[in-house]
């Protein structure tokens, strides 16, 4: 099989979590390439599916289902020049770890994580600030924050689905692989955040600006129903303030598990 000839590495974990912050501050450097969320590992689930469980998959061994996988990462690539690093951003990857470790060594997905409790605060604020519009993630027939928050924290849920692949992967064998970074360390301390990325992932430094740049994705956000849900502005800096969720919600889910020494067995880098 003949490697992609982009390098590939992978934004993935939480939403609300500086994924689209953290694509901001990469897509500063020439080099790399980053964003929002892609389609990319939809298709790379829908084939691996397609040559797994269809009734033709009979037909496709090991090494045409190696090849086809890999070459779908080439060829969504194959616009950018090559020596270009790409950052695809899809938070499915944590739950495709295992497939993408093997076919892409070298790649590395990191994972934004941040308290689910403060999730939900931020999904709240974006709900009320557009209170005249139904976010399509969550469901228009969500009356009050207690519903949102058990659609969203449910298993197949707009949090829950991510946070379930998460603990997949931090748990599972292809853990070395993972690279989880702190939204709130991102906040507080960007540059040393971002100069031990570049180690983990063995790039070169490259001198960030963190208090100038923009970056958004409006259309986008207003067919979610959800305007400023990808939208980011410098300076990076932390803005302390009080939750809108009623207390008992807070509580039931200000759960960090990255953060205790003991759930982490696999000894995934937290930055």
């Amino acid at each position: 099989m003949t490697p992609p000839r982009r390098r590939l590495h992978f934004i993935s974990g939480l939403p609300r979590s500086g994924s689209t912050l953290l694509a901001a501050l990469l897509r500063q450097n020439p080099k790399f390439r980053a964003g929002i969320s892609s389609p990319l590992a939809d298709i790379f689930a829908v084939a691996l599916r397609a040559m797994s469980m269809s009734e033709g998959a009979l037909f496709v061994n090991d090494d045409q289902r190696r090849a086809v996988l890999a070459a779908i990462f080439d060829a969504y690539c194959s616009h950018e020049p090559e020596g270009v690093i790409v950052f695809d951003t899809n938070r499915a990857w944590c739950s495709l770890m295992t497939p993408v470790s093997q076919l892409l060594p070298a790649s590395r997905v990191i994972s934004c994580v941040r308290s689910p409790a403060w999730i939900l605060d931020s999904i709240e604020r974006l709900i009320q600030r557009n209170g005249l519009r139904a976010p399509r993630t969550i469901g228009a027939d969500r009356a009050n924050v207690f519903e949102r928050c058990a659609a969203m924290t449910a298993p197949n849920g707009f949090l829950g689905s991510p946070l379930c692949g998460l603990k997949q992967a931090w748990f599972g064998e292809s853990a070395r692989r993972l690279i989880a970074v702190r939204y709130n360390s991102l906040c507080e301390n960007p540059r040393r955040v971002l100069a031990e990325l570049y180690d983990a992932i063995e790039e070169k430094p490259f001198e960030h600006d963190f208090d100038n740049f923009e970056y958004e994705e409006s259309e986008f956000d207003s067919r979610l129903g959800m305007p400023g849900l990808h939208r980011v502005t410098g300076p990076v800096r932390v803005m302390p303030r009080r939750t809108i969720l009623p207390p008992e919600i807070f509580a039931q889910y200000d759960r960090e598990f990255w953060n205790v020494h003991d759930q982490n067995p696999r000894g995934v880098k937290v930055l």
